[in-house]
């Protein structure tokens, strides 16, 4: 199996259908359409021991509360899957205070959604989801976040408008076009010998550490930006650096490019600005972490690609 089938978000099967998309609002209906909801980048999920992507009827009292703009997702089967907005809801439990933390704990139910249904942190149920689940979700909240970023004309500031079932914001004022744009970030599974290159944020959690990454910047290749930003966070120096596997990351809109490389020195000079902490870790310590094992140390979370070149890696299955 290819990593990009195993990597959480990265399951290729969905039909994106993009021929459907300039004639989506002639053909779609109530009987051949489900909806997924989003409110405030959080997906509407039925609970349970498997969570799932809620998917509504189009006239469900939630789906018709909706925004009227939908985005065309594409297809399952012959099942037209539609991505509406209801973040204009205000919630009564809302708890903006948990909203605005690195990880948001907090749940919402809608009064018009099914006692099951609820609003919920997507970092929090990517790796329960099915793989078909998690892309459609991942899909969803990247355009979401790309729409909300950008309603106005990038040339002469004009309103924008969607089309193009939602892939396309069109100027009225001078004709531009604009795209969803997707940001390149390398993230580096750093070795010397027994153990790896981790580092922690400023605002992560306590004891949490994970590999480091950073953004390609214009001008340079994915394993120029590895050695990069390795050197610019921790003064560490690279070998030859290899691809390994790529994961959509809609925190916002990113693609991650997962890189493995032999360090060629070992001593850290932190850049503050950068990175709280970082450190080497040994591989039976990284194990015992992921094994729930470990009080000093928070693994990557399950379902991000950071956790998912640790696995290989412990298991000594990088390519």
């Amino acid at each position: 199996m290819n990593a990009h089938q195993i990597v959480t978000f990265g399951h290729p099967t969905l039909d994106r259908a993009a021929h459907l998309r300039r004639t989506i609002d002639d053909i779609i209906s109530v009987q051949n359409t489900k909806a997924v909801l989003n409110w405030r980048g959080k997906p509407l999920i039925t609970k349970g021991d498997a969570p799932k992507l809620a998917r509504l009827s189009l006239d469900h009292p939630l789906a018709r509360a909706a925004s009227p703009d939908g985005l065309f997702i594409g297809l399952d089967g012959e099942t037209h899957i539609m991505a509406l907005d209801i973040s204009h809801w205000q919630a009564p439990d809302i708890d903006e205070t948990a909203m605005l933390q690195f990880f948001d704990s907090s749940e919402n139910h809608h009064p018009d959604a099914d006692k099951e249904d609820w609003f919920v942190e997507l970092r929090g149920i990517m790796a329960q989801l099915s793989p078909e689940d998690a892309n459609i979700a991942a899909t969803t909240r990247a355009l979401w976040s790309w729409h909300s970023a950008h309603p106005y004309c990038a040339k002469c500031g004009e309103k924008t408008q969607m089309s193009d079932g939602g892939w396309r914001r069109d100027c009225p004022s001078c004709n531009s076009q604009h795209f969803p744009r997707t940001d390149a970030v390398v993230i580096m599974l750093v070795t010397h010998n027994n153990s790896v290159l981790l580092g922690r944020s400023h605002n992560w959690p306590e004891g949490m550490y994970s590999l480091l990454a950073g953004f390609v910047e214009p001008g340079e290749t994915i394993e120029t930006a590895t050695k990069r930003e390795v050197f610019e966070e921790t003064g560490v120096t690279l070998g030859d650096v290899r691809y390994v596997a790529s994961q959509p990351w809609p925190f916002p809109t990113s693609l991650m490019f997962g890189t493995a490389a032999e360090a060629t020195s070992t001593q850290i000079t932190l850049d503050p600005n950068e990175l709280d902490d970082a450190k080497w870790v040994r591989r039976e310590d990284v194990l015992a972490a992921m094994s729930g094992d470990s009080h000093d140390l928070k693994p990557a979370r399950q379902g991000s690609i950071a956790r998912f070149l640790l696995e290989k890696w412990v298991r000594d299955d990088i390519d």
